[in-house]
């Protein structure tokens, strides 16, 4: 079985060449950290799993009762429970029967199975994540001499924090640390210098085998792995410290939940871990920059992959009601998920894809299009849709800066990118762009409002999300690249429509109203 490259779909991939090329921007002489130092989860439950098998998730009616029952038929078809969530209805399966979720169907209390993933356990070989450019020494004082009192060295590159107010929210508060922001990503290196000061060590933990793994440490990615997760929640709550950037909320604390395999993927067993660790953990916003693999959109008629969205739905409306507000990026490919179809060609990206066309109103990209999920697009430096965000009317709830080629939307001086710098593992720093990035900003903006109002419930926390968004007209027409001809076309009117919701996310007005 053949295995495409895996990608993050919430950060944006580049052709060489372009202007924006996604380079990661290190500054020198900083400290190494835990992910070079061979830091990684515990050994997982799939790595003593026959190499044929493949994970499952079973969904029954909650109650310890039904759950019993059912993991007796479990075994009885030949699989072995990873972990059952009774408070939700969900079973981790391992299990080497290529029909097990057909024979499990059958079984008296079972309302949807299906399997996680094409490849068989373990997962696949780690990937290369791109080529670093370095910041010289000279670039680095350049930005530190562009600081004014009060600000990190390297803010004056952050042109994405006056673009929602958010140095202007800083002048009144940081946010509360009592307020905690969990990261569901491919690891968070606590050891940065602008995350330790911030980072809940007993609130975060490792899900990748759908088992929590509260090993010490063991939401850290290793060296070879993704700093997507490290840059994501630098965005969100970078310490305000005098060192590298600050992050939207700066005063309040940031966990790591660790949910992407070495090789990057994203199974329904990691992200269910997630949200029920991130609900029990009290939790106040979630951040969720990617897809649940392997399929982009996963549609309701097929029941393996009904099964995941059932899975996954328990588990993101069970941390909703246990009081967190769930963030999630809307994807990069400029798809209309409004429309009457889409042509998804990635999909199943653990095999071999084929090309398939969806209707995204039955076929579902999950987080992202789960209900009471807030769904996010990303801007760029003149405040216009990036050319590369999804999009569509009554799916996009809001929308922040994510970055653009600076080739379409340059930022004003003395910013020099129009991606969006954050902290890297290792103590460095770099641009990354997508609604990956996108997505960190509404989640430090939520987090400001909890901070504002620490009684309110998920519900307020989203209904002043949309409340205190700038609202923001549809552009039209949109020609991102100035060739003549729309790249996209926004339905809806200022006040809410398919291109930025409800609105850009305001951080001001999340500590002042």
């Amino acid at each position: 079985m053949t295995a495409p490259k895996p990608r993050h779909r919430r950060v944006l991939a580049l052709p060489l060449g372009m202007a924006m090329a996604t380079a990661l921007a290190f500054l020198p002489n900083v400290s190494a950290s835990a992910a070079d130092t061979g830091t990684s989860a515990s050994v997982s439950a799939a790595d003593a799993t026959d190499s044929t098998s493949l994970s499952y998730v079973v969904n029954i009616r909650p109650g310890h009762g039904t759950s019993e029952r059912v993991q007796k038929a479990i075994a009885r078809a030949g699989g072995s429970v990873v972990i059952a969530y009774d408070e939700i209805g969900v079973i981790v399966v391992h299990a080497p029967n290529a029909d097990f979720a057909k024979t499990i169907r059958k079984v008296p209390g079972v309302d949807s199975a299906g399997n996680t993933r094409n490849a068989p356990l373990p997962a696949q070989s780690t990937t290369d994540v791109g080529t670093p450019e370095v910041l010289s020494s000279e670039q680095v004082a350049a930005a530190d001499a562009q600081a004014a009192d009060g600000q990190d060295p390297l803010e004056p590159l952050q042109w994405d924090l006056p673009a929602i107010q958010a140095d202007k929210a800083h002048e009144k508060t940081l946010g509360s640390s009592k307020v905690t922001v969990a990261v569901i990503d491919t690891g968070v290196d606590d050891t940065h210098p602008d995350i330790a000061p911030n980072f809940s060590a007993a609130q975060s933990t490792n899900c990748v085998t759908g088992k929590p793994d509260t090993t010490y440490g063991a939401w850290r990615p290793t060296a070879a792995e993704s700093p997507h997760g490290t840059h994501v929640a630098g965005e969100i709550a970078g310490a305000k410290n005098g060192i590298g950037i600050t992050g939207v909320a700066p005063g309040v604390k940031v966990a790591g939940i660790k949910v992407a395999t070495t090789a990057g993927y994203f199974y329904t067993e990691a992200v269910v871990c997630g949200f029920v660790w991130a609900a029990e953990h009290h939790i106040d916003v979630t951040n969720n920059s990617y897809y649940t693999d392997p399929w982009y959109f996963n549609c309701t008629d097929d029941p393996d992959q009904k099964a995941l969205v059932d899975a996954i739905t328990r588990a993101s409306q069970f941390a909703e009601r246990k009081g967190t507000v769930n963030v999630a990026a809307a994807g990069n490919e400029s798809y209309d998920l409004a429309s009457d179809s889409i042509t998804d060609p990635v999909s199943p990206n653990d095999g071999t894809p084929v090309d398939r066309v969806i209707d995204p109103h039955t076929c579902f990209d999950i987080p992202t299009q789960l209900p009471g999920v807030v769904t996010v697009a990303a801007t760029g430096a003149k405040g216009l849709k990036s050319s590369f965000s999804n999009y569509g009317l009554g799916v996009i709830d809001v929308a922040a800066p994510g970055g653009d080629s600076t080739a379409y939307q340059p930022p004003a001086p003395p910013a020099t990118s129009g991606l969006i710098l954050g902290p890297l593992p290792g103590g460095k720093w770099g641009y990354m762009a997508g609604t990956s990035m996108a997505t960190p900003h509404v989640v430090g903006v939520a987090a400001l409002i909890k901070s504002t109002h620490p009684h309110a419930s998920a519900a307020l926390v989203k209904a002043l999300l949309y409340a205190e968004a700038t609202a923001t007209p549809c552009t039209d027409p949109y020609d991102i690249n100035g060739d003549g001809k729309a790249d996209a076309v926004c339905e809806g009117s200022k006040n809410r429509n398919g291109f930025y919701g409800w609105g850009v996310v305001n951080a001001l007005a999340a500590v002042t109203k």
